[in-house]
């Protein structure tokens, strides 16, 4: 992707999203530990990790050879709150969420992920900003909290949060509501990555995904685009958007259709 600025060396993002792992995902765990053989500059971690109150040594052994890399993350629902079986024609609805069903207490060691991810120097980016040095540059970085659960409110921006020597300013949400992607374009974003939707997850061929359960158009379901319009090498009035099909499931729906599980390595290259 054209972000960097001119003569700048390629940076390689390595994007995950939606883990929804369980303890017993073992195959999950190895493939996930692999990805370090990709050898990525930086490392964006779009939530919905786990998916078992047992989830979280599983999940930071698959992470572990990650963790040393620069990274950054935002958490969703299912990183506090355990997946409940449904009926799945509810994602077709213009409004999936089920009323209530994140006002109890927590079940899920979400805090503890967050504790356990910044302990080793990853960017908790719920609302905040941060610039990181990666691969000797600098990346300032603009957060949300999980818009699936009204908690976003982009933090407003201040001259110490994009440096002018800053090769690229990223956006990072977990769900791709359009509230967001347009707080990021207004902020000068030059590539938000989200995750959330599982590309449709259960999509039909030629047509594809039917939903997002977000207010994402389904032809931004999964893959690189532009936002709003075209891509920005064909629309300067655009940003770059990568949405993450994910690499799980809810586990009482443990079923994908004409949608691979990924995750997702970006070379960032010069205009």
């Amino acid at each position: 992707m054209p972000v960097l600025p001119a003569g700048a060396d390629p940076m390689r993002v390595l994007h995950i999203s939606d883990l929804h792992l369980t303890p017993g995902q073992q195959d999950k765990v190895a493939w996930v530990r692999s990805l370090a053989e990709t050898e990525p500059h930086l490392v964006v971690n779009t939530g919905d990790n786990l998916a078992h109150p047992a989830s979280l040594p599983v999940l930071l052994r698959a992470l572990s050879p990650l963790l040393d890399t620069p990274g950054v993350f935002t958490l969703g629902s299912n990183d506090y709150f355990a997946p409940q079986l449904r009926n799945p024609a509810r994602y077709l609805l213009p409004d999936s969420r089920t009323p209530g069903s994140h006002e109890a207490a927590p079940d899920l060691p979400g805090r503890e992920l967050r504790a356990a991810l910044i302990e080793r120097g990853w960017a908790d980016l719920a609302n905040a900003r941060a610039v990181l040095d990666v691969d000797g540059r600098r990346v300032s970085v603009v957060g949300a909290a999980d818009a699936h659960m009204d908690l976003d409110e982009v933090p407003p921006a201040r001259a110490v949060d994009r440096p002018d020597d800053a090769v690229a300013h990223l956006g990072v949400t977990h769900a791709p509501y359009q509230r967001v992607l347009e707080a990021f374009r207004a902020d000068g974003v030059d590539l938000t990555l989200a995750g959330h939707t599982h590309g449709g997850q259960l999509c039909l061929p030629v047509w594809g995904a039917l939903t997002t359960n977000c207010d994402l158009d389904t032809r931004r379901a999964k893959g690189l685009h532009g936002w709003p319009g075209a891509r920005p090498d064909e629309d300067p009035g655009s940003m770059w958007l990568h949405v993450s099909a994910g690499l799980g499931t809810n586990p009482y729906t443990p079923v994908r259709f004409f949608c691979r599980p990924e995750a997702t390595l970006l070379t960032l290259v010069p205009r």
